[in-house]
């Protein structure tokens, strides 16, 4: 397990500044605030931001044009919270993209003491809404006209539009709305729900990547201690203006892209698409962001598509939610200047584990945890802790762990003992405290008898193969092997010159025995590539033959 001397502010106002060192006993800034009864909810602490801005730009929303500013936005939940009331209790579907309207409809659940059922509309929109219906029990799904027609998802019977809920809005209703917004801040934060922070704030589902997604249900402590301890880590509080691509169903765009700006009175330029390169190099050239968070996906495709000089606003680029290529970092570099933070999440962890901080980072690592969490690793066979540098299993311990999945008893005792969260991830701690990620356990297969490492054969792939050219390695049955590994790239490659490569790299066992050509990966809404559905692709190929 791994500390760190952090320089902590608060966003409160009257709240002095201090220094912690943090250990295994010493509480991170949420928990520091909790003590001190400074905690307040999600939608209390926007309350606050509202309160304190109210003309002040929250989202600029460049999807559609539309800019709200957080007066604007705290009239627009409550108007929202009193019709999600009569639609649906307990649980409420949203499936929306990142925009003015999504996170209005997130915040507009939220005080009406709804939990956000949050619905992957990229792998499969009508199949998630079904999956999602079935498995949180909830009816009502809040969605857009506009979104159906893009994903090609016929309208189901309990989709309720967020256009004609806007549209039918009667001016006893604003009106109503507007005066409430002008009430004392106590008396909103009282309508918009009681100070319980193990109450659900929102359900979130796994990428599924690799079998059928399972269901998180995160709570207000979860995602508060996370804002909280990311920010101070990573020193935000001085930044206003991020970049919000990230889908709102990821946990990394929920946190980070929604509720963090939203509670620190930070301005969100959001976009709806983060696979529109050009289009999103151009807004951060236009709208001038401080802060840049993505995929390692993203961040490529909106620095090849922009040019010198168009980055000058960010101070912060942080990448997440996959392995940050060597090749990423000099392109930030040579580009723009900058360095590339890379850091580390889950799902179940609301979602930062760790992150390299600004004045200490290590390239290559995922940084250190961040206040408030532990991680140790665990020997894979003993189930001892392992020391520095030698891999095992990351687990992780701290407050934005989640309790457990929804409704699966026996997935959650496996995942988590004793309050650790096994990650299900390969890694190790060097002796600063510094954790590296060696992969999925998942993705190591038996071949011959011997644990191969997927990630490590793509690793070499990368390195024998042009820049501008994908890969990964996918497991297929064999007979005689039990296992075979299949080579897959997006375009050609001399396969020669790569075979002579991974010779010398890669024990036999190791070696591709087949080399296919996939144009397009499959994506998951993160920007990671989709493993279960690419393997179907190349199982589907390797028949065909």
């Amino acid at each position: 397990m791994v500390g760190s001397s952090i320089k902590f502010r608060s966003q409160l106002n009257d709240r002095p500044k201090y220094i912690i060192k943090q250990s295994n006993t010493t509480p991170s800034l949420f928990q520091t605030m909790v003590s001190c009864e400074y905690v307040r909810m999600l939608q209390h602490r926007f309350i606050d931001t509202a309160k304190d801005n109210p003309e002040k730009l929250a989202i600029a929303d460049r999807t559609t044009g539309r800019d709200v500013s957080f007066g604007r936005a705290l009239i627009a939940a409550i108007l929202l919270a009193r019709r999600f009331r009569k639609l649906e209790r307990g649980r409420l579907g949203i499936m929306l993209p990142t925009s003015a309207g999504g996170a209005l409809a997130i915040i507009g659940a939220t005080f009406a003491g709804r939990t956000p059922v949050m619905i992957n509309y990229s792998t499969g929109a009508e199949k998630n809404c079904l999956y999602a219906q079935k498995q949180c029990d909830f009816k009502k799904i809040i969605t857009a006209r506009a979104l159906l027609e893009k994903t090609g998802c016929k309208a189901l019977p309990d989709m309720v539009f967020i256009e004609d809920i806007l549209e039918s809005l009667s001016k006893f209703e604003q009106i109503n709305a507007l005066i409430q917004s002008k009430l004392p801040r106590s008396w909103i934060k009282k309508l918009s729900g009681s100070n319980d922070l193990s109450k659900p704030a929102v359900i979130l589902f796994t990428s599924g990547s690799e079998k059928d997604p399972k269901v998180v249900q995160l709570t207000q402590r979860n995602i508060l201690s996370n804002i909280d301890s990311f920010s101070d880590m990573m020193d935000i509080y001085e930044m206003d203006n991020l970049l919000a691509v990230l889908p709102y169903f990821h946990v990394f765009g929920l946190t980070i892209n929604l509720w963090t700006p939203l509670c620190l009175g930070i301005s969100a330029t959001t976009y709806s698409n983060p696979l529109e390169f050009k289009t999103i190099a151009k807004i951060i050239k236009n709208d001038k962001p401080s802060l840049l968070v993505g995929t390692p996906l993203f961040l490529e495709g909106y620095a090849r598509q922009s040019d010198p000089g168009d980055f000058e606003s960010v101070e912060l680029t942080v990448s997440g939610a996959d392995k940050c290529p060597d090749s990423l970092r000099e392109l930030y570099r040579k580009k723009h200047g900058l360095e590339i933070f890379e850091g580390y999440g889950t799902t179940e962890t609301s979602p930062v584990i760790s992150v390299n901080p600004r004045d200490a980072n290590r390239p290559g690592s995922i940084g250190i945890p961040i206040p408030g969490t532990s991680v140790k690793i665990e020997n894979i066979d003993t189930g001892e802790e392992c020391p520095p540098e030698i891999i095992g299993r990351i687990l992780v311990k701290g407050d934005g762990v989640m309790e457990g999945y929804l409704n699966d008893i026996e997935e959650s005792h496996l995942r988590i003992k004793s309050g650790w969260y096994d990650t299900g991830d390969l890694g190790y701690l060097d002796i600063d405290g510094y954790l590296w990620h060696k992969g999925r356990l998942k993705r190591f297969i038996k071949v011959g008898g011997e644990m191969i490492s997927l990630v490590m054969v793509e690793e070499i792939l990368n390195i024998a193969t042009p820049d501008n050219v994908e890969c990964c390695a996918v497991e297929l049955p064999d007979a005689k092997r039990g296992s075979r590994i299949v080579a897959v790239t997006n375009s050609e490659i001399n396969q020669d010159e790569v075979v002579k490569r991974l010779t010398k790299e890669l024990p036999n066992l190791a070696l591709p025995k087949k080399y296919v050509i996939v144009p397009e990966f499959p994506r998951m809404g993160s920007g990671k590539t989709d493993f279960r559905s690419l393997t179907e692709l190349v199982q589907g190929m390797d028949a065909d033959e």
